[in-house]
């Protein structure tokens, strides 16, 4: 698949991973929907280096929590640029508690943005996307190492591997392969937030690369099953971990 003027819409893409799979596709030479949901500044700055690099993008506010506003984030994408080649559910967040200490709403928001955020952006993927397009889920590799307080996250993330494994066989006779991505740790605010050095540098050296991931080592998987060297990866989990299981 040429990424000639190819389109990708990237959920969550304000900072973080998803914004160096945003710029990593512009990069690439697709034109990028940078999608966010309440942090406008940053996802413009996102725009803005795309725009600065000879890209082209557009930002786009969208809870992907929410069905409707889902559904509007892909009209504007179509209107934006007038077809979809790639969409990437990287939207999510990590509360972590043990599950004796999780309380409801902790537990409705990780489910709703995780795993329904996933499924709704999906399930209009699957309706929209050109055929010969590409979709990329976002998971974890955590879910291999059953560590206290992810409990929550685990379980959304796993539920993301099951609807994409699925997904690959619903999409037959179209030419769109469905994969997800599992990072282990990466150096990003989302991972970072409350540990202390300590945590963070036993963390890192769970793999046997003796570091953190960086957004670019995740992006550049991601770019891969956009591309047109990944055409032949189809319904996998590909672990991005540096080995750590």
């Amino acid at each position: 698949m040429s990424t000639s003027a190819k389109v990708a819409l990237v959920t969550g893409s304000s900072r973080g991973i998803g914004a160096e799979i945003a710029r990593r596709l512009a990069r690439d030479g697709f034109r990028v929907v940078v999608n966010y949901a309440g942090s406008a500044g940053p996802a413009q700055e996102v725009v803005n280096a795309i725009v600065a690099d000879g890209g082209e993008a557009v930002a786009v506010q969208a809870d992907v929590a929410d069905p409707a506003a889902t559904a509007a984030l892909f009209d504007a994408a179509e209107r934006a640029f007038g077809r979809l080649d790639v969409v990437v559910s990287s939207a999510g967040i990590m509360k972590l508690a043990a599950i004796a200490d999780v309380d409801d709403a902790a537990f409705d928001q990780t489910v709703a943005i995780n795993l329904k955020g996933t499924f709704n952006v999906s399930r209009e993927a699957a309706k929209r996307l050109r055929d010969g397009g590409r979709i990329v889920n976002l998971s974890s590799s955590v879910i291999g190492m059953r560590l206290p307080t992810y409990g929550v996250y685990i379980a959304t993330k796993a539920a993301v591997e099951g609807l994409t494994q699925v997904l690959a066989q619903e999409m037959r006779g179209r030419g769109i392969s469905v994969n997800a991505v599992a990072p282990g740790p990466v150096a990003t605010e989302l991972f970072l937030q409350g540990k202390s050095p300590e945590l963070v540098d036993r963390m890192a050296k769970l793999n046997p690369l003796e570091r953190l991931g960086q957004p670019a080592d995740i992006a550049g998987v991601v770019a891969f099953l956009a591309g047109p060297d990944g055409a032949w990866v189809n319904g996998q989990i590909l672990r991005a971990n540096g080995g750590m299981c």
